[in-house]
């Protein structure tokens, strides 16, 4: 799971005094006219699951950052849709540093790594005796992030009870912190990221309509690494210089099959699995020159391609029809609590379903992930502390 303190922690005070923020969160590159954009300090995030890089060079990208381009200086609220690993956060700095925020802080935080008692201090403040453990005054995001950018990752996990709030917040332009009475003015332009579809959060109800307009007055979608292949190599090319740096060695080459195996691989994992298969391929290379044998290359893309297609209707109805056939089974045998064992069977089986990853089982059943941990814990299948 992303660490939610470093670098997701809010921050306070100008933005040039903060070693996270970056005027400008790109430089030129060598290879084409392409841009690269970078986090601040790469190197404290090997542990990440989040891009460190991303770079413009894919026709798709470039339109990508063709549009970026256009929305960027403007005030709006901006949405952005992308798989884990494919550099939201990278996209929200850029539209930063592209704003006339430029100069103010950037703060980004991530929804889903709160609980959901401490999400609304940290979103909104609180004062000193506003809850048990509240020994002193604190800002939120929000006011931390005035006169910048607060950018909302996992922006889906949000309870819809916060979610009320936010939309609020977004409305008058004021917070009010926990235990306090007067509102706080903010200037303060959202930028929300998501990695599942909010429209159909808002069809199951587990996110407002809305807040959903109110977030998405632009929107930008980033596309899988496999569906912008000619950001491969510039990518797999970064990261060698950036890894081969940070090892001592000298100048590193790629063989041509290397390349080619590179180019085919379906990259499931986006850019944080490529930086991560170039980094092993660094260690283990030998007289200067990655070859496709150093390449250690995740098989899940593959198994998802290997899977049948099944034909439209058929698999879904029968297993529709085997899970119908069990309900009556089971209401014929069991008379209480029906609705709670149930739930309770479809929380555990979705979460070991996505080898006990909180984020993809809410993801997999369209409720969020505070929905989904809260459950868990009742049914003893994770502990509060977790």
């Amino acid at each position: 799971m992303k660490d939610p303190t470093t670098p997701y922690s809010a921050h306070s005070g100008h933005a040039s005094d903060h070693p996270e923020f970056v005027p400008l969160a790109g430089e030129r590159i060598d290879t084409t006219d392409g841009r690269l954009l970078t986090l601040p300090n790469p190197e404290v995030l090997t542990k990440s699951i989040r891009a460190t890089a991303q770079v413009f060079e894919d026709p798709r990208s470039k339109a990508l950052l063709a549009r970026i381009e256009l929305v960027a200086p403007s005030e709006a609220n901006v949405l952005i849709i992308g798989d884990t690993g494919t550099g939201k956060e990278l996209i929200a700095r850029h539209v930063h540093g592209l704003s006339a925020r430029r100069n103010g802080p950037f703060v980004a935080v991530n929804c889903g790594a709160f609980s959901e008692t401490l999400v609304e201090s940290e979103l909104f403040g609180h004062e000193k005796g506003a809850f048990t453990g509240a020994f002193s005054s604190k800002a939120g995001w929000f006011e931390a992030a005035n006169e910048g950018t607060l950018f909302l990752d996992e922006i889906g996990d949000l309870p819809l009870s916060i979610q009320v709030k936010l939309l609020r917040v977004l409305q008058e332009r004021e917070v009010v912190r926990l235990g306090a009475r007067r509102p706080v003015p903010i200037n303060v332009r959202l930028i929300a990221a998501t990695n599942v579809r909010l429209e159909e959060a808002v069809k199951a109800g587990h996110f407002r309509e809305d807040l959903f307009y109110r977030l998405r007055v632009v929107h930008l979608e980033l596309l899988p690494l496999r569906e912008r292949p000619g950001d491969i190599m510039p990518l797999a090319r970064h990261f060698v210089s950036q890894y081969r740096r940070r090892l001592g060695y000298g100048e590193i080459g790629i063989h041509p099959d290397t390349e080619q195996k590179l180019r085919q691989h379906s990259w499931p994992g986006n850019i944080r699995e490529l930086e991560n298969v170039i980094h092993h391929a660094l260690l283990i290379a030998r007289n200067a020159l990655l070859r496709p044998e150093d390449l250690y290359l995740s098989s899940l893309g593959l198994e998802r391609e290997a899977e049948p297609e099944a034909a439209p209707g058929n698999s879904q109805d029968e297993a529709l029809g085997q899970l119908e056939k069990a309900l009556v089974g089971l209401f014929e045998a069991c008379h209480e609590d029906i609705f709670d064992k149930i739930e309770e069977v479809v929380m555990r089986t979705a979460y070991h379903y996505c080898h006990c990853n909180q984020v993809q089982a809410a993801r997999l059943l369209g409720v969020s992930r505070n929905v989904i941990r809260a459950r868990l814990i009742k049914i003893g299948a994770i502990s509060a502390l977790k």
